[in-house]
């Protein structure tokens, strides 16, 4: 099953984060996300799940020397790797954190971002009132989250591409679908939802989506889990592999206010 095409090897954690914000894609997208943040200098920030510090020191640069960020990860080596990559920056503070019970006071942010993270956690809801709770009346988060339930990749044999996007929907995403529930979830906790933005990527080069989606990895583990036989699994990666290549997921932005 293995092809020289697909990664087979699983990257570390921070080297995928890290790797994806360098793409296009990633710049991008992040872009986007810190327009429809609106940070004001003076403000105090809250990057949620920010990982190995990707996003701080623009964050940084948005609240000028008289704001704060504050970066939240729940990951001891994310939270390491952050501080190491801001030590220079006085405005920006890194700590090990739950987001289902912050160590934040009540009121305490202007504004929030989530980028990824939501699809992972244990409660999304109770994720969500933690932050409503942190920021001040008028505050503004942004989340951008893909909904994995749009993964859409071209095969010839349509029943197996939806087989692997039944199986990273039901086994590999813990919340596959929070992309498109964000919305209501935001407003069922208190937030006011003024902005849905859709953003869809379409990747034409196999390898360039292998290293997002790690397509032979997961389709290994669909074979074990039963949702591909190993010669349909052959097929599968034999045609992305070798044929034209498509695929296409969205991934919402969404903005929500307090």
């Amino acid at each position: 099953m293995t092809s020289t095409v697909f990664e087979t090897v699983t990257p570390d954690s921070l080297v995928y984060l890290d790797r994806l914000a360098a793409t296009d894609l990633g710049r991008s997208y992040k872009g986007r996300m810190l327009d429809e943040l609106d940070v004001r200098p003076g403000q105090t920030v809250v990057d949620l799940g920010c990982g190995p510090g990707t996003d701080l020191s623009a964050l940084a640069e948005a609240v000028t020397a008289t704001g704060a960020v504050i970066g939240v990860d729940h990951d001891q080596t994310a939270v390491d790797a952050a501080r190491e990559r801001t030590a220079e920056q006085d405005t920006v503070a890194v700590t090990l954190g739950d987001i289902h019970d912050l160590r934040l006071a009540d009121c305490t942010a202007d504004r929030a971002r989530t980028d990824r993270v939501l699809q992972h956690v244990a409660d999304p809801v109770l994720a969500l009132r933690e932050i409503h709770r942190v920021l001040r009346s008028g505050g503004r988060i942004v989340m951008g989250e893909p909904d994995w339930d749009t993964l859409t990749i071209d095969h010839p044999e349509s029943d197996l591409s939806h087989a692997y996007t039944r199986y990273v929907t039901d086994k590999v995403i813990r919340n596959a679908y929070i992309g498109r529930q964000l919305p209501r979830l935001a407003t069922e906790v208190g937030f006011a939802v003024p902005t849905v933005i859709p953003v869809t990527p379409v990747f034409r080069d196999v390898q360039a989506a292998d290293k997002i989606l790690g397509l032979e990895r997961t389709t290994q583990r669909a074979v074990a889990a039963g949702y591909f036989t190993e010669e349909a699994a052959r097929r599968w990666l034999d045609h992305l592999a070798n044929g034209p290549f498509l695929a296409a997921v969205t991934f919402y932005i969404v903005a929500a206010e307090s």
